[in-house]
């Protein structure tokens, strides 16, 4: 924001509102900053950071993401299959019937919003190549050999459904967000490979 800080306004009114919205984006990245200091300390202590540390093997879905996600949905081996979560979340395609004539329209959006959101973020990672970035590995670390080798498979998966689609004319969001109804059942599966203690 420094760059801003030296910009000089025409009117002194202008250079007055520009100075309170700089203030005011410094402060909202501060308390970000804070709130998610205070998540990567909490997290170890709660009975679900296998999980959360688990969904963190996967590209795009970092601390906040898989955060996130535990909190508002808690253990996801409670869904049937993947769908149902995919149902869940509101990520599957709307319907509409009539006699043996079916067409699908846009995704439901029903069910939880706020990971459904987050979701379509992450899966804007998938865009570009495979690969275990420094980063990514650093988030691996700890992991069971079958934790990791469904990230990559969901890695190889999505980046190349990302291409298909992206080549087939389809619009970026529409792509992002059939990456992330695809991205739900890697997690859905990862979630199976982890132990979740029981509560005391």
């Amino acid at each position: 924001m420094r760059w801003i800080a030296g910009i000089k306004m025409p009117h002194p009114a202008q250079q007055i509102a520009l100075q309170e919205y700089v203030d005011t984006l410094s402060e909202c990245t501060r308390r970000v900053e804070r709130l998610t200091e205070q998540i990567q300390q909490l997290l170890p202590q709660w009975r679900m950071f296998p999980a959360a540390k688990a969904f963190q093997s996967l590209r795009g879905v970092s601390l906040i993401v898989a955060a996130t996600t535990v909190a508002e949905i808690g253990d996801l081996k409670r869904f049937e299959s993947p769908v149902e979560l995919m149902s869940y979340l509101g990520l599957v395609p709307s319907e509409h019937s009539s006699g043996e004539t079916t067409k699908r329209g846009s995704i439901t959006k029903t069910g939880n919003g706020h990971v459904r959101r987050v979701l379509v973020e992450a899966s804007w990672a998938y865009r570009l190549p495979a690969r275990v970035s420094r980063e990514l590995r650093r988030r691996q670390e700890g992991l069971s050999q079958e934790i990791c080798d469904i990230a990559w498979k969901a890695q190889l998966r999505l980046c190349a459904r990302y291409k298909r689609m992206l080549a087939k004319g389809k619009p970026k969001q529409v792509i992002v967000t059939a990456i992330a109804r695809e991205l739900c059942a890697f997690m859905w599966a990862i979630a199976h490979e982890v132990e979740i203690p029981a509560t005391a």
